[in-house]
């Protein structure tokens, strides 16, 4: 409804065929033949002006715009120059409906045959000028407004693409968190409840400490589940390290870890600590549930490569299982390609894959040296 007033308003300049069909002298038949043609030509630039931007194609516009010339052409022929006022909503509908490169041929086209029918009726020049001016300046003005609509669904549209875009990454985030949460905590707890069933009937103490663990991981892995839905979860690499203790000698792995990290990581940004610690978690996770490994060795120390000072992980067990973060065919499964995003994301590489003796990851992530951070900030 707005669209079409704001079309209609402009229709106010159409006065001078109106009056000229009112007080005119062109009998009974050339009046009401003037009258269907006026009508006409407003219904057809009504339906052009309104419909533009729905996505017609460019030749029925252009069939549409040829009508509208040549029945404007027709009535100024046979009515006057009063109609020469018709050619400037024919420019002003091609500035419309036309895409910029045609428009730029089109405007001064319409603009030319009107003056060539100027110089044909009698009387048609001393308007011409004024008439002139509006065409080229509303066509010209139409051209930029649809410029203007066209930027505008434009950005509405990389608008949606964007929160789309951001609703896939949230939706990305809290799976890659469930799965590395869940999947720790689950294979812990079925340890630990495998270790208080055979534990019940001789030694029901042990057994009692082990549903014990049981009742706080679960609580623990609730808390984590909790965090990582309102987007709160950031692990420390201390704490995973304490925690892959728990969860390898569970599993009666021999487990060796680096005794302090907390002296490795100055300078270390905080999602590339935590990128560190998922790929931990995750690596642990999978020596527990996958590999039947006898022993599992965790490293941690910083190396300069070519892309400067770096973090490295490396979690490498001698079991021969799929390893960490493989699929059910053995190849790469979600664990594995979720760690690698996060360190993508920290500005990290990961490498997997088997050695001799069993399974290895490597996660790197940068860490300037902490003389680096300091005369950085």
């Amino acid at each position: 409804m707005v669209k079409s007033l704001w079309t209609a308003i402009w229709l106010v300049y159409l006065s001078a065929p109106v009056t000229d069909l009112l007080w005119g002298d062109h009998g009974t038949v050339g009046t009401v033949l003037g009258w269907c043609g006026l009508t006409a030509f407003v219904c057809g630039y009504m339906l052009l002006v309104f419909r533009t931007g729905r996505g017609e194609r460019n030749e029925w516009v252009i069939g549409s715009l040829v009508g509208l010339a040549a029945g404007s052409t027709a009535l100024v022929l046979t009515l006057g120059e009063s109609w020469l006022v018709l050619f400037v909503y024919v420019s002003i509908a091609s500035g419309a409906a036309l895409p910029l490169r045609l428009a730029r041929w089109a405007l001064p086209v319409t603009a030319a045959l009107m003056a060539a029918l100027a110089f044909v009726v009698p009387d048609g020049g001393d308007d011409l000028l004024a008439l002139l001016i509006p065409a080229l300046l509303g066509g010209a003005a139409m051209t930029g407004v649809r410029q203007l609509l066209r930027t505008t669904i434009a950005l509405r549209e990389a608008r949606a693409t964007v929160a789309q875009l951001a609703a896939n990454e949230e939706r990305l985030r809290l799976a890659r968190d469930l799965h590395d949460l869940l999947g720790h905590s689950l294979s812990l707890i079925t340890l630990k409840s495998e270790l208080a069933g055979r534990m019940l009937p001789a030694r029901p103490e042990d057994a009692a400490q082990q549903v014990a663990d049981i009742e706080r991981v679960s609580r623990q892995a609730l808390v984590d589940v909790r965090e990582a839905v309102t987007g709160y979860r950031r692990p420390r690499l201390a704490s995973e390290l304490a925690g892959a203790q728990v969860a390898l000698t569970a599993a009666g792995v021999v487990a060796e870890l680096p005794a302090e990290p907390d002296t490795l990581l100055d300078g270390v940004d905080e999602d590339a600590e935590s990128a560190l610690a998922w790929s931990l978690r995750e690596a642990v996770t999978n020596v527990v549930r996958h590999s039947g490994a006898r022993r599992c060795t965790v490293e941690l120390l910083r190396r300069q490569t070519l892309d400067g000072p770096v973090l490295e992980l490396s979690v490498e067990d001698d079991g021969s299982g799929t390893g960490p973060g493989a699929g059910a065919g053995g190849g790469p499964g979600n664990g594995l390609t979720g760690l690698r995003e996060r360190l993508e994301k920290a500005g990290g590489t990961l490498d997997a894959g088997r050695v001799r003796r069993g399974f290895r990851l490597v996660a790197r992530v940068p860490a300037p040296a902490p003389a680096d951070v300091v005369s950085g900030a």
